[in-house]
Formats: structure tokens, sequence, C-alpha cells
């Protein structure tokens, strides 16, 4: 069992809105689950064509393994607001909790109170570039 962190959502300097700590966390703590309903690979490409004619400017699909995506877009907590940065402060982890795999959000190093909650999204390298807006100074220039 873990206690789960005091966090709030907010307006990001990296990409409209964020997740921030409202307490200090130390290195190495789990910080918040991605919760979301569990999808299939089919099922995600068909929700991301929908959420675009919709007009849903963001989707939240996290992929959990080869058959499994979360999708947080219209039924998630708040880590679907944790952005992306080169120099994260945090990272992400699979884990299995009585047979089923969970996303879960864990401290690389301590956090301050009200500083953002980041992670890289490691997606995959594609001809089309996603560009970063992380701004730091090892910024990779794209999420992909």
């Amino acid at each position: 069992q873990f206690r789960k962190k005091r966090l709030r959502f907010g307006r990001s300097r990296i990409h409209e809105w964020g997740l921030f700590a409202m307490e200090p966390i130390a290195a190495d703590e789990m910080v918040i689950e991605y919760v979301g309903q569990n999808i299939r690979q089919v099922v995600a490409d068909m929700r991301e064509k929908r959420y675009i004619q919709e007009g849903i400017g963001s989707s939240y699909l996290f992929r959990v393994d080869h058959d499994t995506i979360i999708d947080a877009t219209k039924c998630g907590n708040l880590a679907r607001f944790i952005n992306h940065c080169c120099t994260p402060n945090c990272y992400a982890k699979v884990i299995t909790i009585e047979a089923q795999k969970k996303i879960v959000i864990y401290s690389k190093q301590p956090i301050g109170v009200n500083e953002e909650i980041t992670y890289d999204y490691k997606f995959p390298i594609e001809d089309t570039k996603i560009p970063c807006l992380c701004r730091t100074e090892s910024c990779r220039g794209t999420l992909n």
C-alpha cells in the first residue's frame, strides 16, 4: 500500500495543463497510477481517429505492452495531465498487481512543492515528428 501524493493540475509552461506536487516528494516514491480504460490496439486506433473527428485535441493513450493500451481520454485521473520532458523528474513503470498490469509514475529525484511532474513519453521514432516544448537545456527537439 502507498499513501497517495497530494497533487494538483494547473496551467503548465510546457503545454497547456500540467500536474504539480502539493507536497515534497522524495526520490524513488510512487507519485500516481495512470488510470483509464484498458483497450486493445485496434480499438485505440479507432478511438484516436474518432477523437480527432470530434475535435478532441489531446488523446491520452498510454501503451502498457504489445496488446494493451490505457485510454484516459474520457475516463482517466490526474496522471493524464503529466507532460513530457527530455530531462524528467519521474519515470513510468509497468507493474503487475493480481495478474493485472498497471502503469505507475515514480519520482526519479526529490520533487519540491509546486514543481511540475514530468516524464519522458518515449514515443517510437517516426517520420512525422512531434515537436517537444519542454525547453530544457538538453531538449531533443521532438517527442519521437
